[in-house]
C-alpha cells in the first residue's frame, strides 16, 4: 500500500491527511497555525501535524512516499520556504517547508504550492466535469486565486502566480493591505480586514450601527451577522461587494475562466451576501464571456484534497499521471 500526505497550511488553521493510491483519507490532523515566536514554531506545527495525522491512520511517517503541501505565501520554490508571509506576524519571517518535511518521511517527492494553485488543482482532480479554464478563489484571513488555461494551472516561475488579493483595486489606495501597499483587493474585503475596513468606513460616516466596532473581538462574522438588521452593516457588505466585482472583473478579463469556484470561510460561511451581489454586478462590468461563480465542490477540504491530489501526480493534478 502507498501512502501520501496532503498539508493545508493558512493563515488561521493548519490541516494534515494521510490518503491511500485512490485519494482516500486515512487520517487527518487539525489545529491552529502558531502566529509566532519564528518561523521555525510553524514548521514544527506542520511536521506535528504530519506525525499525528500518520498515527491517526496507522501509518509511519517514513511509509509515506509523497507529500503535497498547499501554503499560504509568498513562497521560495527555490528554498521550499514561506518569506515573509503577509497574513502572521512580522517576527515569523522565513518558514521553512520542504527540507523539514523531507528530512520526515524520507522522500524526494515534497510538492509546495500556493494554497489557491492547490485549490485549483483539487477541484479540477476531483470533478470530471470542470472546464480546462476554471479559478479558484480563495476569500479567507487573504485573498488569492488558482487559476487554469487550456488546461494548464498556472505556477508562476517563484510559485506565486495567483496573488491576486494583492491586485489594485482602489487607485486612491484609502486603505493599506497588510503586505504594506495601499489599495489592494485584500485589503478591503479580507476577513482580516474587514472589521478594520468597517471601523473606517463607520469613522468617516459618523455611522449609528449595532456593530460591536469598539469591542476588539470585532470581526468579519458580526459584520454579516448584522447585514438584514443594521443599515450600517448592510452598507459595509455591499460595498465589500463592490470590490470583489471589481476583483473578480479582473480575473475574468485577465484568464477569461468559464467558471470561477470560490472557497474560503469568508465565502463558505456567507454564500448568499459574499457571491449573490457579486453575480448580480458581473454582466454589468465583464467584457468578454462572463464566469459561472460558484462556491466550491469540495468546502473547506479543496485545499487539502489539492494538496493530496498533488502529492498522487507529481505536483500537476492530472488523474492520467496516476
Amino acid at each position: 500500500m502507498a501512502y501520501y500526505v496532503g498539508v493545508d497550511l493558512g493563515a488561521t488553521n493548519l490541516r494534515a491527511a494521510v490518503a491511500n493510491e485512490e485519494a482516500v483519507v486515512l487520517g487527518t490532523d487539525r489545529r491552529g497555525t502558531p502566529r509566532g515566536p519564528s518561523g521555525i514554531a510553524v514548521t514544527e506545527a506542520v511536521l506535528a501535524a504530519i506525525r499525528t495525522a500518520c498515527a491517526n491512520a496507522g501509518v509511519d511517517p517514513t511509509d509515506v512516499i509523497a507529500a503535497g503541501i498547499g501554503s499560504i505565501g509568498p513562497l521560495d520554490l527555490a528554498d521550499g520556504a514561506i518569506d515573509d508571509p503577509a497574513n502572521l506576524p512580522e517576527a515569523v519571517g522565513r518558514i521553512p517547508l520542504v527540507g523539514p518535511v523531507r528530512e520526515l518521511i524520507g522522500s524526494e517527492r515534497i510538492y509546495l504550492h500556493n494554497d489557491t494553485i492547490a485549490g485549483v488543482i483539487g477541484e479540477r482532480f476531483h470533478s470530471d466535469r470542470n472546464p480546462d479554464d476554471m479559478v479558484y478563489l480563495t476569500i479567507s484571513s487573504g485573498i488569492g486565486a488558482g487559476v487554469a488555461v487550456d488546461g494548464n494551472v498556472l505556477t508562476g516561475w517563484d510559485g506565486n502566480a495567483g496573488e491576486v488579493g494583492h491586485l489594485v483595486v482602489d487607485p486612491e489606495g484609502r486603505r493599506t493591505c497588510g503586505c504594506g501597499r495601499d489599495g489592494h483587493w485584500e485589503a478591503y474585503c479580507s476577513g482580516n480586514n474587514i472589521p478594520r475596513y468597517a471601523t473606517q468606513l463607520a469613522e468617516e460616516r459618523d455611522a449609528d450601527t449595532a456593530l460591536p466596532i469598539d469591542d476588539p473581538n470585532f470581526s468579519a462574522k458580526d459584520v454579516f451577522d448584522h447585514a438584514e438588521t443594521d443599515d450600517f452593516a448592510a452598507h459595509v457588505v455591499d460595498r465589500i461587494a463592490d470590490w470583489n466585482t471589481l476583483g473578480v472583473t479582473n480575473l475574468a478579463q485577465a484568464y477569461a475562466p468559464l467558471v470561477v469556484y470560490v472557497g474560503g470561510a469568508v465565502a463558505l460561511n456567507n454564500p448568499d451576501l459574499v457571491l449573490d451581489p457579486v453575480r448580480e454586478r458581473l454582466e454589468e462590468s465583464v467584457f468578454n464571456n462572463v464566469p459561472d461563480l460558484q462556491l466550491t465542490n469540495l468546502g473547506d477540504d479543496v485545499v487539502l484534497d489539492g494538496a493530496i491530489a498533488s502529492a498522487l501526480t507529481g505536483g500537476t493534478g492530472d488523474r492520467s499521471q496516476l
